[in-house]
């Protein structure tokens, strides 16, 4: 991990990297975009690769000196296209918002329209917030989930399609628990012949561990980050099929297929240089992801994800929907008397260490900065080999934090409690300070 040069060269940063593992080792993340990436995954990250500038594609580069960036590159394009049963697969990405960006960039004119998952139904910044790109240089047309069930009304997503006729329409979430129905979304889809966006940033861990539905035979574009529950590095990756099914209607005047508008819309529209090592952790990672037991991994975080919402609720804490299908649930706060205290929560946990996000949840009156929802996910402490009885127990440390958020000598004792939970879960165990 070359941690004995860095502790010589930068002391400072050297210590706020073991701060961070002694709080990783010592508490419980729950944030359902985090996850711990392999030892390999981190080599591979700090390799040379971080050196070489590779503008361009495999084959087709700016600068010289390729001929093992190549190799690289497209192991990871090959393994993202197996691993997702994908036509084509972009690796260059930096991030989700990047992504999302160059499918905007090589599909939509400015202005034009499309339909999106509301932020405060579980959606995402770059699905159409007016403070986001999507929102101040594109039309976007909402959909919500319904105020009594909390869940997608696909009737009602249909008919808001036919009248409003986008030349998109995007199926994520960041925060439903529930599956999203692809093929549903791609049937409307192709009948208003809007393009189908899937953003699966969250679920693509699910998604190759067969414990939820994939898009990618239906979706014409299907973009995730390639951490959260993939556990690899932060970046992204942007999935499509090769043939544009609406080139004569919206791209008459181009020769490219989906596949070339959607590369060149990442290079050179949006991005300049790849980073190298990046995509050689996410190369790792895809081959982790291939592996017999990475599908044992994403059935535990969805057993786990079940077993701590049962546990809340049976603690009588509300859950969004009542429930979970995935690897997140969505404390909603107000039944116990705490609108908009989703921050000073989020705050006690932190004192009891354990690591969730403030939320807004469906509906939420109060504002994002201090929402009414806490977001809790299974994937980080599945990756540290907890099961169903941990969650059990986390869940009994949740549960007493949120009713008495005030009570700062009880958070110390379940921290405490809390720390000797995970002691038999050590992640990084050779990361600790030098001897």
């Amino acid at each position: 991990m070359l941690m004995n040069k860095l502790h010589e060269t930068d002391p400072e940063i050297y210590e706020t990297i073991v701060n961070e593992v002694n709080r990783i080792e010592n508490g419980v993340e729950l944030i359902p975009s985090e996850n711990f990436v392999s030892k390999s995954v981190m080599q591979a990250m700090s390799s040379v690769f971080t050196n070489k500038y590779s503008e361009g594609y495999p084959k087709k580069r700016y600068y010289g000196g390729q001929e093992h960036v190549d190799v690289m590159e497209q192991l990871a394009i090959d393994r993202a296209k197996e691993l997702f049963s994908a036509e084509h697969a972009n690796v260059h990405p930096y991030s989700g918002s990047p992504a999302n960006h160059a499918v905007f960039f090589a599909l939509m004119e400015l202005g034009d329209k499309f339909m999106d998952m509301n932020l405060g139904s579980g959606g995402h910044l770059t699905h159409g917030s007016p403070v986001n790109f999507s929102g101040k240089h594109y039309r976007n047309v909402p959909y919500f989930v319904d105020r009594e069930t909390e869940l997608l009304d696909m009737d009602s997503i249909r008919k808001i399609a036919e009248r409003e006729k986008p030349k998109m329409i995007i199926s994520s979430l960041t925060a439903y628990p529930r599956e999203l129905p692809f093929k549903e979304f791609c049937e409307i889809c192709k009948d208003v012949d809007a393009y189908s966006l899937a953003d699966i940033n969250h679920i693509a861990g699910l998604v190759v561990g067969g414990v939820h539905p994939s898009p990618c035979s239906d979706t014409d574009v299907t973009t995730t980050t390639t951490h959260k529950s993939l556990r690899g590095p932060r970046g992204a990756i942007i999935l499509s099929k090769v043939e544009d099914r609406l080139h004569d209607k919206y791209h008459p005047d181009s020769k490219k297929n989906l596949a070339q508008l959607i590369d060149s819309a990442v290079f050179p529209g949006l991005q300049g240089g790849p980073h190298n090592h990046t995509i050689a952790g996410k190369a790792v990672a895809f081959k982790e992801a291939m592996q017999p037991e990475f599908k044992e991994y994403a059935r535990q975080i969805v057993k786990n994800a079940k077993a701590l919402a049962d546990e809340l609720m049976s603690l009588r804490i509300k859950l969004v929907t009542d429930g979970t299908d995935n690897h997140l649930m969505l404390i909603d706060l107000r039944p116990s008397g705490l609108s908009g205290r989703g921050k000073q929560v989020q705050n006690a946990l932190d004192r009891a260490g354990i690591t969730v996000n403030k939320n807004s949840v469906p509906y939420d009156e109060s504002s994002p900065f201090n929402p009414s929802g806490i977001r809790l996910g299974t994937p980080a402490v599945t990756s540290r080999g907890m099961k169903e009885s941990e969650m059990q127990v986390i869940a009994q440390c949740i549960a007493l934090v949120i009713k008495d958020y005030k009570d700062k000598a009880q958070q110390v004792m379940i921290k405490e409690d809390i720390a000797e939970l995970v002691s038999g879960f050590p992640l990084y165990p050779d990361l600790t300070v030098l001897e």
